[in-house]
């Protein structure tokens, strides 16, 4: 029975003796209205005639990745039991800055008051050190608690590091590729997608980069989330570039809002610097290096390995054709996200297995690299909206030893996504001065 506790799925997706026990739930999977059906899994609205099956039932297309809901099934589910106290090793010991330990304390008057609250922590501010005191104290209170991510890359890297600080705690990875069966557990770490399967079954949720795609904007992901927590539960925003959305709740004081303008190095972050770089694709599709792209990356391999992110996959391996006639000693790679060694690349990339490493903005957020500079190639392209730029500048100087790494964007017109990113840096710098929260370099 326990795989059922808190969760809402179909007949398919659990072990047929447990439906023979009478405590379970069934709830309708479809709300039909006049012309409209309601998805009850992913919250969404379709025209009856647009999705009428042969039977006369309904299905719902925009949650099929799931698996096939239609409204002749039902979900099976169970509540969660309620809250028993109990110990639970703590293994971590690191120690946070001050501005850390302030932030991980108003999220912890938050999770004991079950108060929703938004964390707005620069890229590379160590977010997950922070979750740390919470989680601790949920499982000890007997709490459900769930950390999720729209993206896989990011709940892979989450995962054993929440683990090593829990040992001894029951916990499980959920995503779409898994090949472990589900079971329950206090602790889950899951894509955001996942939490469509859940019931009222989180006391604390977590939700990391709130701006990412899928989850930004989309009002399936949203309704999921909502869905998942109990109705009296803590549900916990990150981000490092906050949507408009969360400001406007934060501002009419619908939200509370932790801000944490520095990293833990006190260091302030990189201040992209910007270079004109005329017709960039152009040049590129005729088979041409820009002068401006090739000595720049010359100077900045000097000190660092070089992160190019460029604006399309086709122009990015064009590019790396032209870059490994013109750096023939060095070694260099492309990634993106059909890439099936994506996750290889990136982990030479991490051993310094690449000098150079051409990508789409895959990597914009949720990895690290030691002793890196980044170029932006065609910054002023559609693809790199502010949220992007500001992710993308946060890729360089994360660790604690410092290496001098440069953020550049190379473009052909500055626009306001690009005039916004530089802004909103150098906005956090100020504020983690005022704040007392740099030492000089």
């Amino acid at each position: 029975m326990e795989e059922l506790w808190g969760r809402k799925v179909l007949l398919d997706e659990i072990h047929s003796a447990v439906v023979e026990q009478q405590a379970i739930r069934q709830l309708p999977t479809m709300q039909e209205e006049k012309q409209h059906v309601r998805c009850l899994r992913c919250g969404q609205f379709h025209l009856k005639r647009a999705v009428r099956l042969p039977n006369q039932h309904y299905f719902c297309p925009d949650c099929l990745q799931l698996s096939r809901v239609s409204s002749d099934q039902c979900f099976y589910h169970l509540p969660e039991p309620f809250p028993t106290k109990r110990a639970v090793f703590f293994g971590w010991e690191g120690t946070l800055t001050t501005g850390q330990q302030t932030v991980s304390d108003e999220l912890l008057a938050s999770v004991q008051h079950f108060e929703s609250r938004m964390i707005w922590a620069v890229t590379g501010a160590g977010k997950t050190e922070m979750l740390f005191q919470s989680i601790h104290y949920s499982l000890e209170a007997g709490y459900r608690i769930a950390v999720a991510s729209p993206r896989v890359d990011v709940c892979l890297e989450l995962f054993p590091r929440i683990q090593a600080v829990f040992p001894e705690e029951s916990s499980i990875l959920l995503h779409g590729k898994m090949e472990e069966p589900y079971r329950y557990t206090k602790l889950v770490v899951c894509t955001t997608h996942q939490l469509l399967r859940f019931y009222e079954a989180f006391d604390v949720l977590i939700i990391d980069e709130v701006d990412a795609f899928p989850f930004v904007n989309n009002a399936m992901l949203d309704y999921g989330a909502k869905q998942a927590v109990k109705p009296q539960s803590s549900l916990i925003y990150l981000t490092a570039t906050p949507t408009k959305g969360l400001l406007s709740l934060t501002k009419q004081n619908q939200l509370q809002t932790s801000i944490l303008p520095a990293r833990y190095h006190r260091r302030q972050l990189p201040v992209p610097k910007t270079k004109w770089c005329p017709n960039w694709r152009q040049k590129v599709q005729e088979g041409h290096c820009p002068r401006q792209l090739m000595r720049l990356t010359k100077e900045l391999i000097k000190n660092n390995d070089v992160l190019i992110f460029c604006p399309s996959i086709h122009l990015m391996e064009r590019l790396e054709e032209i870059l490994r006639k013109k750096f023939p000693e060095t070694t260099l790679a492309a990634v993106h996200s059909q890439d099936p060694a994506r996750l290889e690349k990136v982990m030479a990339m991490r051993k310094k297995a690449y000098r150079i490493l051409l990508t789409s903005t895959i990597l914009e957020r949720g990895v690290t690299f030691d002793g890196i500079s980044v170029i932006v190639f065609g910054a002023n392209h559609d693809v790199f909206a502010t949220a992007a730029l500001v992710q993308i500048a946060g890729r360089v100087d994360r660790r604690k030893t410092y290496t001098a790494g440069e953020v550049w964007f190379l473009h052909n017109g500055l626009t306001t996504a690009i005039k916004s990113a530089i802004k909103q840096i150098k906005k956090m710098n100020l504020l983690a001065k005022e704040r007392g929260l740099l030492d000089e370099v």
